[in-house]
């Protein structure tokens, strides 16, 4: 399995709101977001291999690499972008591609403003028989990925991007039993101009594997399993709060 971190986003918002650094460089808690976010896949360090992909601002690979030796991590690669991409998805595609990960490997991938503590695949399922999955929680709001679920299963029967279709919204982990299935989706995505706000999102691509016959399951967890750091006001919110009350 390979774990990508897509993080060439723009931090618009952030940058916005005057700060002077991409989010994931951020101080939190004595560590940074990027720290934080990373650290939720312990279990897997030096076991499976992470996949950072950045965009060459603010010397960002040689702020990975000091952070990764903070961390005791040592079995992972950056992937460094000179162009901006459109959207987290083609990233993502990006970063497999320069990688030459295999197209048999499986592919887990996560968001770097989002944390995870303790983070483990679901042991509850043979991954042997999906073909993929969405972690996903209980909550308001029309900002999230949403999953529609099947009425007796854990099932996907589709998925969307800001369209409330249910009340389970993706945490930002999704999970590919092969890096090729994710890479075909988004090229038939990109050939067919299917986007977000001309974007490429990642939950959308598990409807075309679903419309292709391939197994989508979803995953729920409770909402305090998962901490988001995507916006400058959940960044100060949390930084008025101490660690040990939130993970």
């Amino acid at each position: 399995m390979i774990i990508v971190i897509p993080m060439a986003g723009l931090s618009s918002r952030f940058k916005q709101s005057g700060y002077n650094e991409p989010k994931y460089m951020l101080s939190l808690w004595d560590k940074s977001v990027f720290y934080h976010a990373i650290h939720s896949f312990k279990a897997y360090f030096n076991k499976e291999k992470i996949l950072f992909v950045c965009r060459d601002i603010c010397n960002t690979k040689a702020f990975i690499d000091g952070e990764c030796k903070k961390l005791g991590l040592q079995f992972y690669e950056t992937i460094t972008l000179e162009k901006e991409t459109m959207g987290q998805a083609h990233t993502t595609l990006l970063g497999l591609e320069k990688s030459e990960t295999k197209d048999t490997e499986s592919l887990l991938i996560f968001n770097i403003d989002t944390f995870r503590p303790n983070f483990s695949l679901p042991i509850t399922t043979d991954f042997s028989e999906i073909d993929g999955y969405l972690e996903v929680f209980h909550a308001e709001g029309n900002e999230w990925s949403f999953v529609l679920p099947d009425k007796n299963s854990n099932k996907v029967l589709k998925t969307s991007e800001k369209d409330r279709i249910s009340s389970l919204c993706s945490s930002g982990l999704y999970y590919f039993k092969r890096t090729r299935d994710f890479k075909e989706a988004l090229k038939f995505s990109m050939q067919n101009n299917i986007t977000t706000k001309n974007e490429y999102y990642i939950a959308p691509l598990y409807n075309i594997l679903i419309e292709w016959g391939m197994d989508i399951r979803f995953f729920t967890i409770n909402l305090s399993e998962v901490v988001f750091c995507g916006t400058p006001r959940d960044y100060e919110r949390l930084k008025q709060l101490d660690k040990k009350d939130i993970v």
